[in-house]
């Protein structure tokens, strides 16, 4: 608690009145801090382009993935980490809105770059051993010009686990 805060609560403290007490709990809450996202995010760079990731790194996290949401800033994405790298499907149960995603290879390069409809049970599968995944709003990867190939950095930087 803040200086302010303290001086306040003492300063009134013999007060009787209720109101005196609310008003001091509201200035309280308006000092406080607001809250930040609870998701961190990441930066990853693909083709010069940065890009900000929440992280699917265990198991809830992964099936959930972006799941309810019905928008996602045009810079931002979900990438997810594997505790077993090998062929990765996703699909779209329950997430609201059309999906590009990259499966990506132990080097870091694209292996290939699926678009995903919304609410659809429909698997969409790595071209080969994938180590994460990086889901975006469909058509962002084709919009900057990224395909097969191409290298995302900054992925090192992930946390493999919670």
């Amino acid at each position: 608690m803040n200086r302010l805060a303290t001086l306040l609560i003492v300063s009134l403290a013999p007060l009787r009145n209720p109101g005196a007490w609310l008003a001091i709990f509201l200035c309280l809450v308006a000092m406080a801090p607001a809250h930040a996202d609870p998701l961190l995010t990441y930066p990853l760079r693909i083709r010069g382009h940065a890009v900000r990731t929440e992280v699917a790194n265990t198991e809830a996290s992964r099936r959930t993935g972006l799941m309810f949401r019905r928008s996602m800033p045009e810079e931002s994405g979900m990438v997810f980490t594997y505790e077993h790298p090998g062929v990765q499907s996703m699909w779209m149960k329950n997430t609201l809105m059309p999906l590009s995603v990259a499966f990506i290879g132990r080097d870091g390069r694209i292996l290939n770059i699926e678009d995903m409809l919304p609410q659809t049970l429909d698997a969409h599968s790595s071209d080969g051993e994938a180590w994460w995944s990086l889901e975006m709003n469909q058509g962002w990867f084709a919009k900057h010009g990224v395909g097969k190939g191409d290298k995302v950095e900054g992925l090192g930087s992930i946390p493999t686990k919670p």
